[in-house]
């Protein structure tokens, strides 16, 4: 019998999560899955948890949360010792890597989901001694999705983010930051409002935003937005929606394995929309270093 431990991010979709997740387990319990509840109430509480359950006789791990309890699951799983492989039940306010990988978000759906038991490996990200499973990215607008409240997001969803970044653009305008990028690919020193170091093509609800991403490549894709005006700003994210943004003149993309990014600010690196420290900093690819059910 499949022994399986729920994660669960109570702030994350109340009510409406509630009801999935007892809906759930009883599909399973039904079926003759051994289960395991543990409920998250602090920063770490999720990599923790995941961490001790790699030492556990657990088959699978379901997240039940957004894209920053999934970053911490896997950050738990990473450094745990067993890669116990996941699944996602998301329940956040914009689930970047789950909609990315088509993860189903009805009951019924996610119960057949871990009954055909389909695993895939991918990729995930390592940013100095941190880990990513969809973005690291800094610069503009960067820091909205760990400044906007969660009791804001709660209740607004999505809205919450750009309500935030339209205060954060008020604040402080289209500054740019001086960084050096150094890869085997691109090398270079210039003038950005943004950088982006993805895994998937799906980052903050932009579903191209990273368009050639793939998470089983082995590769990073890269996003520079250089120094711009407010109009050439708001032609680069209308494109954006269609993914043609990175024909734009003041927009790099490339893919790589690794690359460094440097500056003489000390520019706040956000990673899967949390808090993750600050540049200098060294990204590189993990190729294959999570299971995950698909």
């Amino acid at each position: 019998m499949k022994r399986i431990k729920f994660i669960i991010n109570p702030s994350s979709g109340r009510q409406a999560m509630e009801k999935k997740i007892d809906t759930l387990c009883k599909l399973l319990l039904d079926d003759g899955y051994i289960l395991a509840k543990y409920f998250t109430r602090n920063k770490y509480d999720a990599m923790l948890e995941a961490r001790r359950t790699c030492k556990e006789d657990f088959d699978l791990i379901v997240v039940c949360g957004g894209d920053g309890t999934v970053n911490e699951v896997v950050k738990g799983i990473v450094t745990g010792g067993r890669r116990v492989p996941i699944a996602i039940l998301a329940s956040g306010t914009v689930n970047d890597f789950a909609n990315y990988l088509g993860i189903p978000r009805n009951t019924y759906e996610f119960f057949d989901l871990i009954k055909r038991d389909k695993v895939i490996d991918v990729d995930i990200g390592c940013v100095n001694d941190d880990y990513f499973v969809n973005v690291a990215a800094g610069g503009l607008l960067t820091n909205v999705a760990y400044q906007a409240q969660p009791d804001i997001k709660a209740v607004l969803g999505r809205m919450a983010y750009y309500l935030e970044g339209l205060k954060e653009l008020a604040n402080q305008g289209l500054e740019t930051v001086r960084v050096t990028i150094q890869s085997e690919e691109f090398t270079s020193e210039e003038d950005i409002l943004l950088f982006v170091i993805s895994n998937s093509s799906s980052i903050g609800g932009f579903t191209k935003l990273a368009p050639e991403a793939d998470v089983v490549d082995g590769l990073l894709d890269v996003v520079l937005i250089k120094k711009a005006d407010m109009a050439e700003l708001a032609n680069i994210f209308i494109n954006v929606l269609t993914g043609e943004h990175i024909n734009h003149p003041k927009v790099i993309y490339y893919k790589t394995k690794k690359l460094k990014v440097e500056s003489d600010r000390k520019i706040v690196v956000d990673i899967d929309g949390e808090y993750g420290g600050k540049l200098p900093a060294e990204f590189r690819v993990i190729p294959k270093g999570l299971s995950i059910l698909v």
